[in-house]
């Protein structure tokens, strides 16, 4: 009857030695890595909108349709592809005005939005002066961007994942420590892949004759794409 008692006995310290090596927390180390390319961006987005106002509404939107008819005259002027030039937005809606505890009925506001894509950042403000002139009377977005996205942004990333290699290694031999291999990999959400791209981007204004600035007085400047990935390396003595 003994011999079974010893192999249990045995059983339930080779049970708890595995759990406990089981439990024992791995030796890693966990990093960061960043990298941001400044880019000089090769085109532009420029949003405009066409407003019109008028206590009937259809003659508000026929106003509104003669000056559209204008703005896009002028894409056509300038040969812009008719694929880079797009109707974004339409609303109508009437206004109102209150004073002294009373509502004023000021009309049907009637708005079009248009987005056009200019591949020659050159005639920027040429195409601007003549959009302002054909009846446009909103600016609502000018966004820089660059063609070779794609590109900047794997150099970003490889940027980023050797900046965080460096941070480990360097960290890791602070303490007397080796690199081990990387258990993962993971790209953070937060890396802006050209925020200049679809969203704001670095726009400076400059006066006749400043540098950057030419005859124009405006400048795209330059433009972000960044990265950050995360990295889980072991540790070794």
């Amino acid at each position: 009857m003994k011999a079974p008692l010893v192999l249990c006995f045995v059983t339930a310290l080779a049970s708890i030695a595995h759990a406990e090596k089981t439990e024992a927390a791995p030796r890693e180390i966990l990093v960061t890595g960043d990298a941001e390319i400044k880019v000089v961006p090769d085109q532009v987005i420029l949003t405009i909108a066409v407003e019109t106002l008028d206590k009937d509404v259809l003659l508000s939107k026929q106003q509104n349709d003669d000056r559209v008819k204008r703005v896009l005259a002028v894409t056509q002027q300038f040969k812009i592809d008719p694929k880079h030039v797009q109707t974004d937005q339409v609303t109508i809606e009437p206004r109102t005005r209150s004073y002294n505890q009373k509502e004023e009925f000021l009309g049907y506001a009637v708005r079009k939005s248009v987005v056009i894509c200019l591949k020659d950042m050159s005639r920027f403000e040429a195409v601007l002066m003549a959009l302002l002139k054909a009846g446009t009377n909103r600016v609502d977005g000018v966004q820089f961007q660059t063609t070779e996205l794609r590109k900047h942004r794997d150099q970003a990333r490889l940027q980023a994942i050797r900046a965080a290699r460096e941070k480990a290694v360097a960290l890791a031999g602070e303490l007397g420590q080796k690199l081990g291999r990387p258990r993962s990999i993971v790209e953070n959400s937060a890396a802006n892949y050209g925020r200049s791209a679809y969203q704001t981007s670095n726009v400076a204004l400059a006066t006749p004759g400043d540098p950057g600035g030419g005859d124009s007085g405006f400048a795209p400047g330059q433009i972000s794409v960044s990265a950050s990935v995360t990295v889980r390396f072991d540790l070794a003595d």
